[in-house]
């Protein structure tokens, strides 16, 4: 299975972003990709970067962005993931990933669950942590354990989804530089991001698609110098092997194969669901062990 990730920047305006990935799910799916997907909170800015209410508006066009971008799966002919700024009730909103069937109609949908809130990425001013847990979602092109962006870092995250038979892991996101960081810092960064994915591909045996923004992005406070997005969106499979990677400035729809017969082998060669020893995790349910 061909799948595509649109790894793109932030253009100015909704107008002109909504139109250059539009182009870009078109132009995949001529190629011949079954899956689209997209970065996170791809309409706008990174708004994220300070705590600014009049963002919340952005929220306000949740269902109408729901009726276009399924418009364009259909068009498409593609399973495609979204990621979208949610109102569910004034003062109530969500980071959420909508999976849309080829046909149009909405497939399932994923409410980000783990919300940072460091400088720059102030995500817990304005998104509710997620209430519909983590449940795959059903497609055409297979079981798809869609999570977002810092629930990359969550080992736990990644091993319900496959619990419950999540075929690939799927991580919309939003990560980059500051640029007074150092050349080495920036390194750690970047490896450390790339590094726990891989991860979740090895110990859960299934493959792993991050789809990064790139480009720089301004504070709109002033405050802070802005985010460098540093894209290297990619594709590993189910041993972490990297099948397909972008790179760290330029757009990109990036294209891999995908084979779900694969997951099968690793596993039957790698059966690490098989040695778990369940009955002694209990306290993974706990904050810490003191």
């Amino acid at each position: 299975m061909k799948i595509a990730l649109v790894q793109q920047a932030y253009l100015g305006s909704k107008e002109a972003t909504l139109k250059s990935t539009t182009s870009h799910i078109i132009q995949a799916a001529k190629n011949g990709a079954k899956l689209v997907i997209l970065q996170e909170l791809h309409q706008n800015e990174y708004f994220c970067q300070s705590e600014d209410t009049r963002f919340f508006d952005y929220a306000a066009n949740f269902k109408a962005d729901v009726a276009y971008w399924s418009n364009i799966a259909k068009e498409s002919g593609v399973v495609l993931v979204t990621s979208l700024f949610e109102k569910r009730a004034s003062g109530l909103y969500h980071n959420t990933a909508v999976v849309f069937e080829k046909d149009g109609t909405v497939a399932g949908k994923y409410r980000k669950m783990h919300i940072p809130d460091d400088p720059g990425f102030y995500e817990k001013f304005y998104f509710t942590p997620g209430d519909l847990g983590f449940e795959p979602i059903d497609t055409s092109v297979g079981r798809l354990g869609v999570l977002v962006c810092w629930d990359q870092w969550y080992p736990e995250a990644a091993r319900l989804m496959t619990l419950k038979g999540a075929q690939m892991l799927i991580y919309p996101t939003a990560i980059g530089w500051f640029d007074g960081d150092c050349v080495e810092e920036k390194q750690r960064q970047l490896q450390s991001w790339i590094t726990i994915q891989r991860s979740h591909a090895i110990a859960n045996g299934i493959p792993v698609a991050a789809c990064n923004r790139v480009g720089h992005e301004p504070d709109s406070s002033g405050i802070m110098e802005g985010i460098r997005f540093w894209g290297n969106s990619f594709v590993c499979g189910a041993q972490g092997e990297m099948i397909a990677q972008a790179d760290s400035t330029h757009e990109e729809i990036l294209y891999a194969e995908i084979s779900h017969e694969r997951t099968k082998e690793v596993r039957d060669i790698w059966p690490f669901l098989r040695d778990r020893r369940i009955e002694n995790y209990g306290d993974l349910t706990k904050r810490y062990c003191d």
